[in-house]
């Protein structure tokens, strides 16, 4: 087939991204043609759609078609190696963070399933991209990792039901729910929200999977390594409450808009329940990779 030539059938699964081109460029919308693989520049496939991935989602199945040409075209590609990858997103009107919501971490720290979702948020100044460095604040001395699994919302709507939800969700990616431990259970009145919302403290990447591309949401592996050392391994069969729960439960608080982020919940083996407990430093890599999603790679300096 002629590389100018478009498929009939376009693809439905994708891998949205946003990079920096070589040179300092302003950042552009792209595609990865497979996990770790080339780029495809959306921008430049579609120059009139937006350069924010917010506005993009804002768009619907008018601008997720016009990835799908681009992806289907085989025109457009640039090496990975030459570009920069930034968050998938970077200016969500909300992060929407959930706490206590794998068994096994609840085991882990000796307290009750939740009943109902427990709700919490980071500010979007929070989101750093897949490869960038977590800034260690002076401010704090028990800095914590949590991989988890994030949706990213497609389509606006409030009081969603159960059995509508995943229809406002257009892909999955990979987020670290960095936190500060010190202020996130002892300070603030114990409030969470500034123990996980310093800056720096939301790696999120490389890409926002579509929907259509994952088997089952509700069934991947999902992983933590610290310097090498793998610290924590689950499964999204362990969530407590699942995705389609948790959109209606926070829909009947808030409307959720395209390019919002839904952090779902981390599985056991954060550093803050450990014997003796274990904190990130200067100098550490850690590393959250999810099945079918791929992986990001963050260092604390």
């Amino acid at each position: 087939m002629p590389p100018s030539r478009v498929p009939s059938v376009l693809p439905r699964a994708m891998r949205l991204v946003r990079f920096q081109p070589p040179g300092g460029a302003e950042p552009r919308l792209g595609l990865e043609e497979e996990e770790g693989g080339g780029l495809v520049d959306l921008s430049g496939a579609e120059p009139s759609l937006p350069r924010s991935m917010r506005a993009f989602l804002e768009t619907g199945e008018h601008g997720l078609a016009a990835a799908r040409r681009a992806l289907a075209s085989g025109q457009h590609r640039l090496p990975r190696a030459g570009a920069r990858l930034l968050a998938p997103i970077s200016d969500p009107e909300k992060v929407i963070c959930v706490g206590l919501n794998y068994r096994d971490h609840c085991l882990e720290q000796d307290v009750k399933v939740p009943k109902e979702p427990l709700i919490f948020s980071k500010f979007p100044s929070a989101i750093v991209g897949p490869f960038d460095d977590i800034v260690h604040p002076a401010e704090s001395s028990e800095v914590d990792w949590e991989v988890e699994l994030a949706a990213v919302i497609g389509k606006t709507g409030r009081h969603i039901q159960e059995s509508a939800a995943l229809e406002h969700v257009v892909g999955f990616t990979v987020a670290n729910d960095v936190s500060a431990r010190d202020w996130q259970m002892r300070r603030n009145g114990r409030q969470w929200l500034l123990g996980k919302t310093f800056d720096t403290f939301c790696p999120l990447g490389p890409a926002i999977v579509t929907k259509d591309s994952v088997t089952d949401v509700h069934n991947l592996s999902l992983r933590c390594s610290v310097n090498g050392q793998l610290v924590q391994s689950s499964s999204t069969k362990q969530l407590v409450f699942r995705l389609p729960q948790l959109i209606a439960w926070v829909s009947q608080f808030v409307t959720l808009r395209p390019g919002d982020v839904l952090l779902t919940g981390t599985p056991p083996g954060v550093g803050v329940f450990r014997k003796p407990p274990v904190f990130l430093k200067p100098g550490d890599e850690v590393r959250c990779e999810i099945e079918e999603l791929g992986t990001i790679c963050n260092k604390v300096v």
